[in-house]
């Protein structure tokens, strides 16, 4: 891995962190806007770097909540890998419409779907909700900026 490459998976990695102590007040502790900064590094960063950085965000995030999950944390922190290295891929291909529609089902539905059997399916079912909306604002806030941050970078490497 470049050093360039490092040096923005880690900033990217630190606004996560910052984000993560943004919570969403939706009942789930770890609920925060850790997400928009990986789906914003998913403009310039590889796929496996945009997850990295968001697998760090939300481990963060479940520390800032009191680890309400504990070990269980390490899973969806694996999720959110997933769910960043697919919208970058998605993104670095040009599906346009594609990688927000994937991030909200996988991210909002699917991650907490493993949760129905090692938990309860009323976890399951009261955490969907609140989930859904935090993915929602995090999407939100990376597809605001997403335009933008994509044109600084395009005019950066053209110089």
């Amino acid at each position: 891995m470049k050093l360039r490459t490092l040096t923005l998976t880690a900033i990217i990695a630190a606004l996560c962190a910052v984000g993560s102590m943004i919570k969403v007040p939706v009942g789930i502790s770890s609920a925060a806007l850790d997400s928009a900064p990986a789906f914003l590094g998913a403009v310039f960063l590889p796929p496996v770097a945009a997850g990295a950085a968001a697998a760090i965000g939300h481990l963060v995030s479940a520390m800032t909540g009191g680890f309400a999950l504990g070990p269980l944390h390490f899973l969806i922190a694996a999720e959110m890998f997933l769910v960043l290295w697919g919208f970058a891929k998605l993104h670095h291909a040009g599906r346009t419409y594609s990688k927000w529609i994937f991030a909200i089902i996988a991210n909002g539905i699917l991650s907490p779907l493993p949760f129905y059997w090692i938990i309860s399916p009323a976890f399951f079912f009261s955490a969907v909700p609140g989930i859904f909306i935090a993915t929602v604002l995090n999407i939100t806030i990376a597809a605001i900026g997403m335009p933008v941050l994509s044109r600084a970078f395009q005019r950066k490497e053209a110089h």
